[in-house]
């Protein structure tokens, strides 16, 4: 399934997307039948001929270490995961004169409503994830590194278990690889599913066999991580996007997005369109343009609102998303966040009250209690939300929502609290008059 974009200034790249390498502007699709995700098959779309580079290995030339951080850092990739993190200054937070053990995290526990991106990456293009991580690995000085990968997508966990193998079976992992004397272990480990986990020091929490809880920072994971230990984390996504730099240069990344956005992003596209799935755009590319890759909205029903990244990222209308371009500055100044590329699109039939009630109970599910406010609070929100969708609301129940928001936001050990609470304000900031309409009449404004 393909779509229209003008791909002049990037196919002269040769830009290539996490998923089959294949040109970007095309809607991300995976081979189901699962045949093109072997290592043969990653070799020949120029698969570890990064990792060849910086190793010096088959002709290569070679690279310090801080000659791929700085690559890295001149690519402007940031973070995939949420927060947008410079990925090439994270890497060189990491005390690589330390002498004891360091480790390197994937976190692939994709648990955002709405987010299906580094799934799909780790089924169908797996090798390219342990390319990214070996790379990271080498950069930082590290010899043990973990994939975190969300427990209710087993067969994503068996599929990158045999990558694993593949890899160290050819010389490409464990010791000694590929006769440098850089040596990297790369465990998988699957969690049971709790969106908390997705936290970083609550993956590692959980990744010690802890009960999986956020930690206080300071100290942060880069000076006690796993196990005590200095440890960096990353997102599935942004290991993926690690190899293309390394063989093609950090400008030329950059070039493919816009200043302080480098490269590509994958937006999962879900909700009232006519064609959701995933697809890899460069960062700046028009949100209309992306709708239209998904193929509009369905049934030729007029824009709502979208939330642009992920369920806990504040829903914006229609007429300010369609001025928005797709990178992590343009959204923030529209006053979302580009968060984990989930775009979720809702037509002229979605009542925002019954959204937002699917929302909070989301929330107030999958707090782990460690807060008394997201405790407490996120669950108050829910049944707030829940009688103002049942026709029971009160008139004073919108201001009792926002003080209830604005007593859980920053007030929590990690961002749970803030992503439970942000999608209410939001909504009652944009579309009160529908909680009004529910609070006076009984019925909502529009069928959900």
């Amino acid at each position: 399934m393909t779509a229209t974009l003008d791909l002049s200034k990037f196919q002269a790249t040769g830009v290539e997307t996490c998923f089959h390498d294949r040109h970007i502007g095309a809607q991300i699709y995976a081979d189901l039948n699962g045949s093109n995700w072997r290592l043969k098959d990653y070799e020949a779309r120029g698969g570890y001929a990064a990792l060849r580079k910086i190793l010096k290995a088959d002709g290569g030339e070679g690279l310090t270490q801080d000659q791929v951080i700085a690559e890295v850092k001149g690519s402007g990739l940031r973070g995939r995961g949420g927060a947008g993190f410079p990925t090439g200054l994270k890497w060189s937070f990491m005390p690589r004169q330390f002498p004891g053990q360091k480790y390197l995290v994937c976190n692939s526990d994709e648990g955002e409503p709405g987010t299906c991106k580094d799934r799909d990456i780790l089924m169908f293009n797996p090798h390219i994830v342990i390319e990214g991580m070996i790379i990271a690995a080498y950069a930082m000085g590290i010899t043990v590194g973990y994939n975190y990968i969300h427990g209710e997508i087993f067969e994503v966990y068996e599929r990158f278990e045999a990558a694993l193998d593949e890899a160290r079976a050819a010389g490409l992992l464990g010791d000694n690889i590929l006769g440098s004397g850089f040596s990297f272990q790369l465990h998988a480990h699957h969690g049971f599913g709790a969106y908390i986990c997705g936290e970083e020091t609550a993956l590692l929490e959980s990744l010690e066999g802890k009960k999986g809880q956020p930690r206080f920072k300071p100290p942060f994971p880069a000076s006690f991580g796993l196990y005590g230990k200095p440890t960096t984390i990353n997102n599935t996504e942004t290991f993926a996007a690690v190899p293309w730099i390394i063989r093609n240069g950090a400008q030329p990344y950059l070039e493919i997005g816009k200043p302080n956005n480098g490269g590509t992003k994958i937006f999962s596209v879900s909700g009232d369109v006519e064609r959701p799935g995933n697809y890899e755009i460069p960062l700046g590319t028009p949100f209309a343009k992306l709708l239209e890759l998904a193929g509009g909205v369905r049934k030729g029903r007029q824009l709502k609102a979208v939330i642009p990244g992920g369920s806990s990222s504040p829903v914006l209308p229609a007429e300010v998303m369609m001025q928005c371009t797709m990178d992590y500055d343009s959204i923030a100044k529209a006053g979302s966040m580009l968060g984990s590329g989930a775009v979720i699109v809702m037509d002229d039939s979605r009542c925002m009250v019954k959204s937002l009630l699917r929302l909070s109970y989301f929330y107030a599910h999958e707090s782990c209690g460690q807060c008394t406010p997201c405790r407490e609070g996120t669950g108050w929100m829910f049944r707030v939300v829940e009688r103002i969708a049942n026709g029971l609301g009160r008139a004073e129940d919108i201001d009792l929502l926002n003080s209830v928001a604005d007593n859980i936001q920053g007030r929590t050990i990690c961002a749970l609290g803030d992503a439970a609470a942000m999608p209410v304000r939001a909504m009652i900031k944009h579309y009160k008059h529908e909680f009004v309409h529910l609070i006076e009449h009984k019925t909502a404004l529009v069928a959900a």
